[in-house]
């Protein structure tokens, strides 16, 4: 499709099926962060006199949203949690070598292939039916040390930890299971994560999905609802994404970023002025309007993160 499709939000109208799952990644999400809410930030700390541009501290009508694969995570979330199934014997080396060949294509290309995502998620379904819902809850948490934590881009993280510290909400939007994308938000510090929502009947998996798989439209429709939901103002808000498949998403926000950004979406960010990072080589990332939060507290962020993986390595 053209990129001029999605240059609103509304030039590629919704279907029923992503306002719905829009709405049920919303509801999920809200649920979940209430768990999260006493691990999501400390207390905003004492870092210089003047306030700073962007994000606005304690601006409690904002929040940003971040999308995950290779936008807060190198590669795909849902190819890495695969993988982990495969080393507890969720199924066989064909599957493996399948979420093998997708990732590695992930990887190389640096953009979501349709194909490629819907077999994953088709897969993951038949794998995961009739399995408890707590179950893979608990087995994400090991998959995320194992396969996840390492792969955390800091640079990201920084300005997620910029929201955070000036008292706002921070939300991961993916179309990784939400259950997945849960264990990633708490173990970041985030307040939580819309994802793809899974049907499930007292606590077991059915194999079916809610709607369809949290992605474009989809996406912008559960950021939507979620903003309606906790008495947001979008205008006021800040959303990060690698992809163009997330210009809907983008474009529903007053602070977009395009984030190690595809060919289209990096076009695009250009045209309109949008604020581009790029985490992916050592050169210095592209700028257009980088705001005060790219100063001391996302630096400071930064340095912190990557020495915090340095470690992690040795």
């Amino acid at each position: 499709m053209a990129a001029l499709g999605w240059l609103t939000p509304r030039r590629r109208s919704a279907t029923a099926r992503s306002v719905l799952a829009g709405e049920a990644s919303a509801e999920a999400a809200r649920k979940s962060s209430q768990e999260l809410e006493d691990l999501a930030y400390e207390a905003a700390p004492d870092v210089s006199v003047e306030e700073p541009e962007f994000p606005v501290l304690g601006d409690d009508k904002a929040a940003a949203f971040f999308d995950l694969d290779n936008t807060v995570m190198q590669g795909a979330a849902l190819f890495h949690f695969g993988r982990g199934l495969y080393k507890r014997r969720f199924f066989e080396t064909r599957d493996l070598a399948r979420f093998a060949w997708q990732q590695a294509w992930f990887r190389l290309a640096g953009v979501e292939d349709p194909e490629h995502m819907q077999d994953a998620r088709d897969s993951a379904l038949s794998i995961v039916k009739g399995h408890r819902v707590s179950e893979l809850m608990s087995i994400g948490e090991e998959i995320y040390d194992e396969y996840m934590a390492e792969r955390i881009w800091p640079g990201t993280r920084a300005l997620a930890q910029a929201h955070l510290d000036a008292g706002q909400k921070v939300w991961l939007v993916t179309a990784a299971p939400v259950e997945i994308a849960t264990v990633i938000a708490r173990r970041l510090g985030l307040t939580g994560a819309l994802g793809t929502v899974a049907e499930s009947v007292d606590g077991v998996y059915t194999g079916k999905l809610v709607g369809e798989p949290l992605h474009g439209p989809a996406k912008a429709e559960a950021v939507r609802a979620l903003a309606a939901a906790e008495g947001l103002d979008l205008s006021r808000c800040a959303a990060y994404s690698d992809s163009h498949n997330d210009i809907p998403m983008l474009s529903l926000v007053g602070h977009p970023y395009a984030i190690n950004p595809d060919t289209k979406l990096r076009k695009h960010a250009r045209t309109f002025d949008w604020r581009l990072r790029d985490y992916r080589t050592a050169r210095k990332a592209a700028k257009v309007g980088i705001p005060a939060a790219a100063g001391v507290g996302a630096v400071a962020g930064g340095t912190a993160a990557a020495i915090a993986l340095h470690r992690r390595r040795r």
